[in-house]
């Protein structure tokens, strides 16, 4: 891959400055329509996959990169408009002929060689190197995207940080299997969502490839690159492989919180369904200022001491939020709600009482501002609403309907709706198919706000 990023290199003209100023023929693009985002992507693309080529040195905050997006146009498209506010770009191709472009701030511009009708499947080719953009995410000021450390890098992107690296139609509701070319300095170990097919040394580098076969949002793609220990433990229940990253030297109480987690797949599959991919496993960073994040089938840490609640809940983010994606991101509660309520059902399995723990989740959803479960601007996705709430609303759900059909409501969900994206409608429609009138009742209340309910207190678990 280093040959064929030179290659691209020479062949393609200096990269393209990023203007604000929008260049003669193109067009203002529209943006998805996000309820949060709306700038964010473009409702015209079902990019259905994404090929990356990506080569990056430890402690160089720069990245070449090829991007060869696999795209259906939803309607006729005179240009086509992709999320990008990442290195210089050096040339774009669609379906292998030179296109023009334009790199206006956070979108990159493209003019096909004729109108695209919809329906029509294509590709766009797009090479790139340089530093990625920098982005803070105002809630935590902590950088989203490609992040590089002395040590080495990786990716963190979760609401809106993908396409500070790669250019993409960055919006949960448009999922993608992704293949994964990464080049890193030998000495150093490239580890990435999706299951490892290939490594190889070549001329002082090291090649490593991956598949990401199903469907997952862009902000949910992760790569690590360090020196790192894989490891390996034996397979848990349903022959799902686990690989672990952990930088060399991390203390071994930072590892340990981590062996519980094919016990844990087991816990979860039990009440959500099969586990939806081949692999899991954990990467930790040196960072320790960074969250834990549910990056698909490889979560992300800090190099802290996590509780085990924490990595059940990434765990638990495999299913809602990586599988069944959002398709809207104000609806974020289906992600962080059965996350949260995920920590439950698994202190339950390792008989706690959980009357406690429900009653801190009161505490501190009444300590927030009330509102119902879907947002309505980005301060409140990661409010106190969208764990405690959400979690609260199918602890009222549980407790109305008992645990045999409760179980019968999620798995049926999940199995529905895995690699697709989801609203809340699609959830009240398996919650009335098996719950009836009632199991809507009782769940109501908790969406709609801004009142919070009664704190359910007859059948805690």
């Amino acid at each position: 891959m280093k040959r064929l990023l030179l290659t691209l290199a020479l062949a393609c003209p200096p990269a393209l400055a990023q203007t604000t100023t929008l260049p003669p023929g193109f067009t203002a693009p529209a943006g998805y329509g996000d309820r949060i985002y709306p700038a964010l992507g473009d409702a015209g693309l079902d990019v259905t996959h994404y090929d990356l080529s990506l080569s990056a040195t430890p402690g160089v905050d720069s990245v070449a990169g090829r991007a060869v997006l696999s795209i259906l146009a939803r309607r006729d498209l005179s240009q086509i408009n992709l999320d990008f506010a990442g290195p210089g770009v050096l040339g774009v191709k669609v379906d292998g002929r030179a296109a023009r472009h334009a790199h206006v701030g956070d979108k990159l511009l493209i003019l096909p060689p004729g109108v695209l009708a919809a329906g029509t499947a294509f590709t766009v080719t797009v090479a790139y190197s340089g530093t990625p953009a920098l982005h803070i995410d105002p809630a935590d000021d902590l950088r989203l995207g490609w992040i590089t450390q002395a040590g080495g890098s990786y990716v963190l992107s979760e609401p809106d940080g993908a396409h500070t690296f790669f250019p993409c139609n960055d919006v949960p509701a448009d999922g993608a299997s992704y293949s994964l070319h990464l080049d890193v300095p030998a000495g150093f170990t490239a580890i990435a969502s999706g299951v490892q097919t290939h490594s190889q040394m070549r001329a002082g580098r090291v090649y490593t490839e991956f598949e990401q076969a199903a469907p997952i949002p862009s902000y949910a793609l992760t790569v690590h690159i360090g020196r790192f220990e894989r490891v390996t433990p034996p397979d848990a229940a349903g022959g799902i492989q686990i690989r672990n990253a952990f930088p060399l030297g991390l203390p071994a109480e930072v590892r340990a919180t981590f062996d519980q987690t094919p016990a844990m797949l087991g816990v979860l599959a039990g009440w959500f369904g099969p586990y939806p991919y081949p692999v899991y496993g954990v990467a930790v960073t040196e960072d320790p200022q960074i969250l834990a994040l549910e990056t698909a089938t490889l979560s992300t840490f800090p190099a802290r001491q996590e509780t085990p609640a924490t990595a059940l809940h990434e765990l638990a983010h495999q299913w809602f939020g990586d599988s069944l994606r959002l398709g809207d991101w104000s609806e974020v509660w289906l992600n962080e709600g059965f996350a949260t309520y995920a920590e439950l059902l698994w202190a339950q399995s390792q008989g706690q009482d959980t009357a406690p723990l429900l009653a801190r989740w009161y505490a501190r959803l009444a300590r927030a501002p009330a509102r119902g479960l879907v947002a309505t601007q980005a301060r409140q996705l990661f409010d106190a609403n969208s764990y405690y709430r959400g979690a609260l609303a199918l602890h009222a759900l549980r407790l109305k309907v008992g645990d045999a059909l409760f179980r019968q409501i999620l798995s049926t969900y999940v199995a529905r709706f895995s690699g697709q994206s989801v609203r809340t409608a699609d959830l009240l429609g398996v919650v009335g198919q098996f719950g009836g009138p009632a199991a809507l009742e009782a769940i109501g209340p908790w969406l709609t706000g801004p009142e919070i309910p009664a704190l359910p207190t007859t059948g805690t678990f």
